[in-house]
């Protein structure tokens, strides 16, 4: 079966703050032709600079993903991207009038529900999904990412944390479109209240709270788990986030408490593929 690429099929916009910024922000999701993937515009930087959602354009992956080129910078994007993956969209304009999305309410389905609002159309021109032709890794110390070749896009994730109410957590799930609105992309962010105030010294998590993220403080949580183990589930949303950097893939990821740097640089990995086929 041959997939055809998709678009929203109307304008819509969302207000909300940003979760590091903390700043105000509006945006509005626009249609766009096949071929023109993801684009973000900051409508508040004079010229309206832009920069395509790819690879190549990641700078920062600390706490999150950021994505530049030249005066069009914008962070926290993983979120976003990873309801586009979800929905297969392929081409749309993210307008924004700040540095950073909307964080919603710390997952990916605010996102989704708002895309579906402005109803999806599929477009005259083919889907390319890029199947991996080799495995590919990426170790630091005892976390790890990897991909293999798979007939589809299959994610394992192994988190492991010390709270008392976290541990062990894993997740293993061959994703589609309907699975990914019910198992994933309802999960939030997770936060911890010993961190809190190093983060809020690095200019981060200013926009934070108990309605955006999972809050645990020593030993309990003080919010309300939506999963068992939301913190896994999350994980693999930001993982599929960060991978659709490189547009819809097949291939079988597993990892062990990896990150948006992990994340970025398997990304890099399965790109410099690409460019060879």
């Amino acid at each position: 079966m041959v997939l055809k690429q998709k678009t929203l099929l109307k304008p819509i916009q969302y207000k909300g703050t940003g979760l590091h910024s903390g700043l105000p922000v509006t945006m509005t999701l626009r249609p766009a032709e096949a071929g023109t993937g993801i684009v973000f515009i900051r409508t508040d930087l004079p010229g309206a600079p832009s920069v395509k959602a790819i690879a190549a354009n990641v700078t920062s992956t600390n706490r999150a993903t950021t994505l530049e080129d030249g005066e069009a910078k914008v962070f926290t994007v993983e979120h976003l991207l990873a309801a586009f993956y979800g929905l297969q969209i392929d081409n749309c304009y993210v307008e924004l009038d700040s540095p950073e999305p909307p964080v919603g309410d710390g997952s990916a389905a605010v996102f989704t529900d708002l895309m579906k609002e402005a109803g999806i159309e599929e477009l005259d021109a083919d889907r390319a999904v890029y199947a991996v032709k080799r495995s590919h890794a990426i170790y630091d110390k005892d976390r790890y990412i990897l991909i293999v070749p798979y007939d589809g896009l299959r994610v394992t994730f192994t988190s492991v944390n010390s709270h008392p109410l976290l541990g062990t957590q894993q997740v293993d799930i061959l994703l589609n479109s309907e699975n990914f609105e019910t198992d994933i992309a309802p999960a939030r962010t997770i936060g911890f209240m010993s961190e809190l105030k190093q983060l809020q010294e690095m200019g981060l998590a200013k926009g934070g709270s108990l309605e955006n993220v999972l809050v645990y403080d020593e030993t309990t949580c003080l919010s309300v788990p939506r999963f068992d183990d939301e913190l896994v589930r999350h994980k693999i949303l930001d993982v599929l986030g960060d991978l659709f950097l490189l547009g819809p893939i097949k291939g079988h990821i597993i990892a062990l408490k990896s990150s948006h740097e992990l994340n970025s640089r398997l990304a890099r990995e399965i790109l410099a593929e690409m460019k060879e086929n």
